[in-house]
């Protein structure tokens, strides 16, 4: 069976261990590729391309282009932002968009974008919806603080004593389909050390542990902020070993925030028949 369009080229991108497929579908509809269970095939590892998820860059007449993002389930994703870093390279590599800044479409609004000394940026939506002390869920364990935010997507965010020893599949699972979330929620689990903060997160789609996460990076820093943890800025390391770096503005009662970090194009492709 043919996993999608024999031919049909892609990028292999990667945002802070978050990896990705990528189809420039701008002049080409994505046509088959577009169902779940060619995404499915195409994400799994060993016999896939292997990814986190799947993107595909779409023409857009107001903007550079629209991203659609899917998770590795084949269930559309509201947002990524590792993915919209990486979208943010691609476009100006294949020089589609200026790396001095552009607007570009997702399924949670327009965002502004640029490369800012080397890395992709860019300008999510303005985030309102967030709770400090998450009630619905009780804390377990050692977990010090329990928060959520919605940054584009439903995050819970755990302060603990190590995310090396956290229990990021058993807590992980429960917390990201607790009665209290309709549509689930992907879990990040924080803890500080004298470098700074660090990040684990169990991703909802993915169903297990990802390397990166840049939407929980931005519900991170704004919940470390909430708990005066945090300040403007907050640099948060990803357990791929490379960091997100969040800006952070608070304006009539909402949080703006800014995410930059590493986006990469780690090869090109074309599928064939298998």
């Amino acid at each position: 069976m043919s996993i999608s369009a024999q031919g049909r080229a892609f990028y292999k991108m990667s945002g802070s261990g978050n990896d990705f497929v990528f189809f420039d579908c701008r002049t080409q509809a994505p046509g088959e590729l577009e169902s779940a269970s060619r995404i499915s095939e195409l994400c799994a590892r060993g016999h896939g391309i292997g990814a986190d998820g799947v993107v595909f860059v779409l023409s857009s007449p107001h903007h550079a282009y629209r991203m659609r993002y899917y998770n590795a389930d084949g269930s559309l994703g509201e947002l990524c932002g590792n993915a919209s870093l990486c979208s943010v390279r691609l476009a100006v590599e294949l020089g589609y968009a200026p790396a001095t800044g552009f607007e570009f479409e997702s399924d949670a609004g327009t965002l502004a974008a640029r490369l800012r000394d080397g890395l992709p940026e860019i300008d999510l939506a303005a985030v309102t919806d967030v709770q400090p002390a998450f009630t619905a869920i009780q804390k377990g364990g050692e977990e010090v603080d329990l928060g959520f935010a919605l940054s584009g997507v439903p995050h819970l965010v755990i302060t603990c004593p190590d995310v090396e020893s956290a229990d990021i599949l058993g807590r992980g699972a429960e917390l990201r389909s607790h009665p209290s979330m309709a549509h689930g929620a992907n879990v990040d689990f924080l803890s500080e050390s004298p470098s700074g903060w660090s990040m684990r997160t169990y991703e909802r789609g993915v169903e297990g542990e990802t390397l990166a996460c840049g939407t929980g990076a931005v519900a991170s820093a704004i919940l470390l902020s909430e708990w005066g943890k945090g300040g403007d800025r907050v640099s948060i390391k990803t357990r791929s070993g490379r960091t997100l770096e969040v800006s952070l503005r608070r304006e009539n009662g909402a949080w703006h925030p800014s995410l930059r970090g590493e986006g990469r194009i780690v090869f090109e492709g074309k599928l064939r028949e298998v």
